[in-house]
């Protein structure tokens, strides 16, 4: 009985503590149109300390997205255009002699804020990838023999072209299993085509004005930890991981000689972390299946690995978690 009070209680204050997202929403809609599901994973991402990897063809606001949602934020903001001669110092910061002081001066990269954009992140050599992945990994950049902190909010977005392969690294498995989200972004739909074509045309996009503060982010951030996840959904979460590396044991005999290697326990930790935000975003103090479902897509499509049979069928990973999902007993 306690627990139905807890949860009341619970829920209560995150209906109070939401309410911001609902202004970070009606921002995003503003200036995106349509694109709700990459609305969704950037909250969620914020809200559970997770950075993101994008893919989609250009053009289709991913830039935007994360330029806007710094604005609604009073935040920094900064963008990073990777290149194949990019060096780990265009992006961490390097030492540089001032004759003035007659000493060396720790000169920040751009990698010093709390919202990064990282475009095209396939397009460096894998030193810079790895330096951007220990700021992600680690939150701290070592300069020269100094290590910095990176700033709280930290959210590093990650873009990437599936279409371009000249002249590209693509990312190792290792990783991209740091990143929580793997999203897929599609083209809009032909009303929102419309709407795309009138705004733009009509001038300039509408002027955004901050929200929210950082302050007020890691706060909610306090809150979501405490949304309530009960046995049977860490049992869910569990099963769901378990099954991309035992498909057999869970009636899923087909796809065992598809996976080459199922999600890791980082998966399991992601799903549950996720779960929670999208739960909190929905303005629930608890997490319910449907939640774990909705986000299992992004944050397993890129933590499983695909045998030459699997390729050779044109079956992919999407396919693997759908059957998954579909398979799995729901508490």
């Amino acid at each position: 009985m306690t627990e139905n009070i807890d949860i009341r209680e619970l829920n209560m204050r995150i209906e109070q503590q939401s309410s911001f997202v609902t202004n970070l929403v009606a921002g995003m809609d503003q200036v995106i149109v349509g694109q709700k599901h990459l609305v969704d994973s950037l909250l969620i991402g914020l809200l559970s300390d997770g950075n993101i990897l994008l893919e989609g063809v250009p053009g289709l606001a991913k830039t935007l997205a994360i330029k806007t949602l710094s604005q609604l934020i009073d935040a920094d903001y900064s963008r990073i255009q990777f290149t194949p001669d990019l060096l780990p110092a265009d992006v961490t910061g390097t030492m540089i002699y001032s004759q003035k002081e007659e000493r060396f001066q720790t000169k920040k990269g751009p990698i010093f804020a709390n919202f990064v954009l990282a475009d095209e992140i396939n397009r460096a050599p894998a030193k810079v990838q790895s330096a951007l992945l220990e700021a992600m990994q680690e939150k701290q950049v070592t300069i020269g023999s100094e290590t910095f902190d990176m700033p709280s909010p930290f959210l590093v977005m990650a873009t990437q072209n599936p279409i371009e392969q000249e002249g590209t690294y693509p990312l190792p498995e290792a990783q991209v299993d740091r990143f929580m989200l793997k999203v897929v972004i599609d083209y809009p739909t032909l009303e929102e085509e419309k709407k795309i074509i009138r705004e733009n045309i009509g001038g300039s996009l509408p002027k955004v004005t901050p929200v929210t503060t950082a302050a007020e982010i890691l706060k909610a951030r306090e809150i979501v930890r405490e949304v309530y996840i009960d046995e049977k959904i860490e049992q869910y979460i569990a099963d769901i991981v378990f099954a991309t590396r035992f498909p057999e044991r869970y009636g899923l005999k087909e796809l065992k000689d598809l996976i080459s290697f199922g999600g890791s326990p980082r998966a399991s930790i992601n799903l549950a972390k996720a779960a929670r935000a999208y739960a909190f975003i929905k303005r629930r103090g608890y997490v319910v299946p449907e939640d774990v479902r909705a986000v299992a897509h992004d944050v397993l499509r890129h933590r499983i690995g695909l045998t030459y049979e699997a390729e050779a069928s044109n079956v992919t990973s999407e396919d693997i978690v759908s059957k998954i999902i579909n398979k799995v007993e729901v508490p």
